[in-house]
């Protein structure tokens, strides 16, 4: 069995081509993607054992969605058949100061209506070391919350770590929904992932000296939140933060930080021209989870999963495409973007 499990939801992702607007498209362009399958390819990217756990109903669209986790090298024997229909979001991309769009359609999705019994739990976790999940899966239904909740009792009986990205969502439930629900399952977490926005939006807790619509961003504001999160949920272990100066849709300062409670990790800032920023996070949750597992220490960590999630930044789609090669040369110090000959 794979070393690392991610649980979650892989929907279809329609967007218009190039920088059009949803009332300008005659046609879009088709990419799979969803937070933690996100997480899979790019650990699967790095080398990392890695199975998604999820549900898809039996049919030629999510045949194509498996066949493409596959791959990219993702293990998909976690992942159940059945149920109605695929998730499906509209993606419509922002330029400049127009920020981008999206609209979901995943409703009485396959995994949204899943139950329990369609995992086998137990057997799914069985030699894992390191389960990842985010705040956007328990949103999807009270079904997923409740299969979530049964997943976190199942790898704490086994003693396997446990990532979060809180990933508050506010199109698929309300802050104090996500309060109630996030408030009894990342008591299970090991590792938990935020940005400047949602520790507020999910537990109230926010930085001093931070104004995010101005591009105005504290690491040491967060590093209070840190410890705060860390009192609320004595569980964790490491609280990562990535900060996010958002200059325009096309621009952004991108860096984090990586805290045990006791040091404070601070990465290298990027300034980024962006090509697609879906999927950042995730791109920086899995370079957190590939230093962790691989005991890379707290400064290398930071600086590997900042330099990942700034390079999926400039690729297209949900997945990150890129090597650790490529990676740790980013983190080293070339950012010159030279080609390659």
């Amino acid at each position: 069995m794979a070393k690392i499990v991610t649980v979650g939801e892989i929907m279809m992702r329609l967007q218009p081509s190039g920088y059009k607007r949803f009332m300008q498209a005659e046609s879009f362009d088709i990419v799979f993607g969803g937070g933690e399958a996100n997480v899979a390819v790019s650990l699967a990217q790095f080398g990392e054992e890695v199975a998604f756990m999820t549900k898809l109903p039996s049919n030629a669209i999510a045949d194509k969605c498996v066949r493409e986790l596959r791959g990219w090298g993702v293990n998909t024997s976690l992942i159940a058949r059945g149920g109605d229909r695929m998730g499906i979001y509209f993606c419509e991309k922002g330029c400049s100061q127009r920020g981008s769009n999206v609209i979901y359609d995943r409703a009485g999705s396959a995994i949204a209506e899943a139950e329990i019994n369609d995992f086998d739990i137990p057997s799914a976790l069985d030699g894992v070391k390191w389960l990842h999940w985010t705040g956007i899966t328990p949103a999807i239904s009270d079904k997923t919350a409740e299969i979530m909740k049964a997943v976190l009792i199942e790898a704490k009986k086994r003693n396997i770590t446990v990532s979060c990205d809180l990933n508050y969502r506010k199109k698929l439930w309300s802050r104090q929904k996500a309060n109630e629900v996030m408030s009894d399952l990342v008591k299970y977490v090991d590792v938990l992932i935020s940005n400047e926005e949602d520790s507020k939006d999910v537990f109230g807790i926010e930085a001093e000296n931070t104004d995010i619509n101005s591009g105005k961003i504290s690491a040491d504001g967060y590093a209070g939140i840190a410890k705060k999160l860390m009192a609320k949920f004595p569980s964790l272990k490491y609280v990562a933060f990535t900060l996010r100066e958002s200059i325009s849709a096309s621009r952004n300062g991108w860096s984090a930080i990586l805290t045990d409670g006791k040091d404070v990790f601070n990465s290298k800032k990027y300034s980024i021209d962006i090509v697609d920023r879906v999927g950042g996070g995730d791109s920086f949750g899995a370079g957190l989870i590939y230093g962790l597992i691989n005991n890379l220490g707290g400064q290398k960590t930071i600086e590997f999963a900042a330099a990942a999630s700034c390079l999926k930044h400039t690729v297209e789609g949900d997945f990150n495409i890129v090597s650790v090669d490529e990676v740790n040369k980013l983190a080293g110090g070339d950012g010159s973007g030279r080609v390659q000959r």
